[in-house]
């Protein structure tokens, strides 16, 4: 009998802790303004004000392995049209979970506090002056001829920044004089604080501000004016051979580090991630991830990215390294400049025409006389005059047409690519 009541109690006082644990708690979160669309780790799970019942041992530890327990951080992006999305990470964690008798018992989060409140800033107030494009028609017709690497680095460096968190850093560089900052978005991801250091150790608090949801680009925002800033170029203007500079911060080394190579290739890769890429022998070191690489004038031609590539054997191989192409990141900043002249550069030039790309199916790589550009769908600011485009795409056959741009004409071209089987 004495038996059965210890056994009864011990029944009851775990009840009661599961009871405590699973006590539902309010998870709210506002914004200003309200009405914003809330997307918690990739879902859509409602608007502004939103709130939701989760049990209390997400937001306090559980005092069982019995109790509810949150086993995954929780991301959520709130976002609306006009403003600047926000992204916050509700969870801190892991933390290691180990039952009474010290046995693990796997990791858990908690989140931070029941209630969040988020102001989403204006799109006209944080994307503010004006980027600089050169096309390829300019980086030709310029007078100016290409610098030594030396006068390239003196130029660009004060327009180069260290992007740094709590957990690790990267680097970044201005795109405008109003602090808009282009770096890697794995560079922020996870990071709640950040500072930008300039080349004269001033540290300025920054914040993100768009962070792509396919490619690795990230925008992060300092205040203030007058910043030097660098030029960007289309893809159309980078060939195969041509001597670029990467800079950068790399873990164990000096800042400001460079090193020197030429572009191996140009092209898009599945192991790499979306986009266009850029091959180059120039090194790329942990650190200098998110900094410019940049031709012979010092403009950008793109963002730098550690990516390790690995062959048939697995093991990786020395000497490939890549950076985004600058085009990507134009191809961001028209959503946040739709007004803007993106290619100031060329706003003198005389006899230019635009020419739309596309093709079915999209993503088909498009060659200028002979020269890959980009990929589907594009637009392309040429030269008036004859011009031959190639569209092409893995498994189908080419598609080829002979171009008579017209000074100030746009035209239309979509290539319907059929299978070569």
């Amino acid at each position: 009998m004495h038996g059965s009541k210890i056994a009864a109690a011990i029944t009851l006082g775990v009840l009661c802790l599961l009871g405590s644990s699973a006590h539902a708690a309010t998870l709210s979160i506002t914004s200003s303004p309200a009405g914003a669309t809330v997307e918690m780790n990739g879902l859509i799970t409602g608007k502004t004000p939103y709130s939701a019942q989760y049990p209390g041992g997400y937001f306090h530890k559980t005092h069982t392995v019995f109790g509810s327990r949150l086993e995954h951080p929780i991301v959520v992006r709130i976002s609306m049209d006009g403003y600047v999305s926000q992204e916050i990470t509700l969870t801190e964690g892991p933390f290691a979970w180990h039952s009474f008798n010290g046995r693990s018992e796997g990791n858990y989060w908690l989140i931070k506090t029941d209630h969040f409140e988020v102001i989403l800033e204006p799109l006209t107030k944080i994307f503010t002056g004006r980027p600089e494009i050169a096309s390829a028609a300019s980086k030709t017709m310029a007078a100016d001829a290409p610098l030594p690497a030396e006068q390239v680095v003196e130029a660009t460096n004060p327009a180069i920044v260290r992007v740094e968190g709590i957990n690790g850093w990267g680097t970044g560089f201005f795109i405008t004089s109003t602090g808009l900052i282009a770096t890697n978005k794995h560079v922020i991801a996870d990071e709640s604080i950040l500072t930008a250091i300039t080349s004269r150790n001033q540290r300025l608090p920054a914040h993100v501000v768009y962070a792509d949801p396919d490619k690795d680009i990230a925008l992060v925002k300092v205040e203030g004016s007058a910043f030097p800033h660098l030029t960007l170029t289309s893809i159309a203007a980078v060939q195969k051979g041509e001597s670029v500079i990467a800079i950068g911060n790399p873990d164990g080394g000096l800042r400001d580090t460079v090193t020197r190579g030429v572009v191996s290739a140009i092209g898009r890769e599945r192991e790499l991630g979306s986009g266009t890429w850029i091959q180059t022998d120039a090194a790329i070191n942990p650190g200098n991830s998110g900094g410019p690489l940049l031709d012979d004038r010092g403009n950008v031609v793109g963002i730098n990215t550690l990516k390790g590539v690995r062959n048939r054997a697995g093991q990786e191989i020395q000497g490939l390294n890549f950076a985004l192409s600058a085009q990507d990141l134009i191809n961001v900043l028209k959503r946040f400049y739709p007004e803007a002249d993106m290619s100031a550069k060329t706003a003198q030039e005389d006899g230019f025409g635009s020419v739309n790309v596309s093709s079915d199916p999209a993503g088909a790589d498009i060659y200028l006389d002979g020269q890959f550009v980009g990929n589907t769908p594009s637009q392309l600011h040429l030269s008036a005059g004859a011009h031959k485009i190639r569209i092409q795409s893995e498994n189908t056959k080419s598609w080829e047409r002979n171009l008579n741009v017209l000074k100030d004409s746009e035209v239309t071209v979509r290539a319907k690519l059929e299978s070569q089987n």
